[in-house]
C-alpha cells in the first residue's frame, strides 16, 4: 500500500486525484499507475485501470486471478467492474468511498460487483489515504 500511496502522490502533483493502484504477483509487484484522467482527457483513465493494463500486459493475460490489487481509494462501480472481469484474486484498499465506491451502489442482498472469488481488504492506510485526498481537494478549493 505504501506503493501505491507513492504513486497517489505523484498525481497530486500532477494536479490529478491522488489515487495510486499496485498489482503484486507472487510478491513481485508488476503494476504501478495513478490516475490520469486530467493528462489524458478520459474519465476512465483511473489508476486501477490503468495497473489493469499494465499487469495484463506484463502477463500476457487478461486474467489476474493469481494477482492482489492495492489502491489507495475504494474502487468505483467502473473499476470494480473491471476488477470483476479481470478476476483479480484479491484487492487492498486504503480510504472507504461514501459517495461514489462500488459499495455505495450496492443494495442489501444484491450480489457484489467484483468477482466471487475476490476477496476485499479495506482501510490499510485509510487514515494516510484519506489525508492525502483531504489535502488534495482543500487545495482545490483554495484556488477558487
Amino acid at each position: 500500500m505504501r506503493l501505491a500511496l507513492a504513486e497517489a502522490r505523484h498525481a497530486f502533483e500532477q494536479d490529478e486525484v491522488p489515487v495510486g493502484a499496485v498489482i503484486v504477483a507472487r510478491g513481485q509487484v508488476i503494476a504501478r499507475a495513478h490516475n490520469l484522467c486530467e493528462r489524458l482527457n478520459d474519465f476512465t483513465a483511473h489508476a486501477e485501470m490503468q495497473a489493469f493494463t499494465a499487469a495484463s500486459e506484463f502477463l500476457g493475460g487478461k486474467h489476474l486471478d493469481q494477482c492482489t490489487l492495492y489502491v489507495t481509494l475504494e474502487p468505483c462501480p467502473m473499476c470494480a467492474g473491471a476488477a470483476f472481469w479481470t478476476r483479480i484474486g484479491r484487492i487492498v484498499f486504503g480510504a472507504s468511498d461514501a459517495k461514489r465506491g462500488y459499495r455505495t451502489w450496492m443494495n442489501p442482498g444484491q450480489v457484489s460487483l467484483t468477482h466471487p472469488k475476490t476477496t476485499v481488504d479495506r482501510g490499510v492506510l485509510e487514515e494516510e489515504c484519506s489525508q492525502l485526498l483531504k489535502d488534495f481537494f482543500a487545495a482545490k478549493r483554495n484556488q477558487r
